[in-house]
């Protein structure tokens, strides 16, 4: 299948605080994200950021609160998108126009990109849409550099 033909998806990634559900929830009202599948990765006990995120007949919200996408949850990702594009679907709502997916601040983003790119069923709809999207709080950006290798990898991969 011509990579133009497949549904392009953003990883938007930042160390904790940065805003990423905050951009998130601007850009979910935008019209070019009507039909976007948003899966969002939350971490702990309580996940609050897919609760943060506009819902609407016009977009899906996905959480994945399992574990962190980089480590634990890799294979989790391709199910979860899978039965969420089946699910909407059967519902009569098409197929989406594209998918971003929100991690966790504390996930390494490289893992989860690779995921996106070598899982059959992921590879195979997906495509990334020329830009990883990296969130940096500017009043702490140096210390949390400095302090958090993970915030490193995020600043790494973004375009």
């Amino acid at each position: 299948m011509p990579t133009a033909d497949l549904t392009p998806f953003t990883v938007l990634t930042g160390f904790l605080g940065s805003g990423k559900t905050t951009l998130l929830n601007q850009l979910v009202r935008q019209p070019a994200m009507r039909h976007a599948l948003v899966v969002i990765n939350e971490f702990g006990d309580i996940g609050l950021d897919h609760r943060l995120v506009a819902e609407g007949d016009e977009h899906s919200v996905v959480e994945m609160s399992s574990g962190c996408l980089c480590c634990t949850i890799r294979g989790d990702l391709s199910r979860s998108v899978q039965q969420a594009c089946e699910s909407l679907e059967r519902e009569g709502g098409g197929q989406i126009s594209r998918m971003i997916i929100e991690t966790t601040g504390l996930a390494d983003p490289a893992p989860i990109l690779q995921t996106l790119m070598t899982d059959h069923w992921l590879a195979h709809r997906f495509r990334l849409d020329d830009r990883a999207v990296c969130l940096v709080d500017v009043a702490n950006d140096i210390s949390t550099l400095n302090s958090h290798r993970v915030s490193q990898r995020h600043a790494a991969i973004a375009d």
